[in-house]
């Protein structure tokens, strides 16, 4: 059954946040995992509040490949690049 990351984001250093883009693909492909889409456009709000201007919605084979991206040594590092340079809201959902 997949797994699903869903994120709001702001970036707020978007220079810095190019350190975090540079190393992710490599870390992401070698989980298997697969981006269904990503915007830092502001999102139309159709109902409630949405904190954050951007939406990143990932796709994993299992919720074992998504913990085991989430919890990956190097990725680990590499999210506190992001973590230093944008906010985010990251939730894990399984799919159907």
């Amino acid at each position: 059954m997949p797994a699903y990351f869903i994120a709001q984001i702001s970036i707020h250093d978007p220079e810095g946040y190019q350190g975090y883009l540079q190393g992710f693909m490599e870390i992401f492909d070698r989980h298997g995992g697969r981006l269904l889409t990503v915007s830092s456009k502001p999102v139309e709000v159709i109902e409630g509040e949405w904190e954050k201007d951007g939406i990143v919605l990932m796709e994993f084979p299992s919720m074992e490949a998504a913990e085991a991206w989430k919890n990956d040594p190097d990725y680990v590092a590499l999210a506190k690049i992001r973590q230093n340079t944008a906010s985010t809201n990251l939730v894990l959902v399984d799919g159907l």
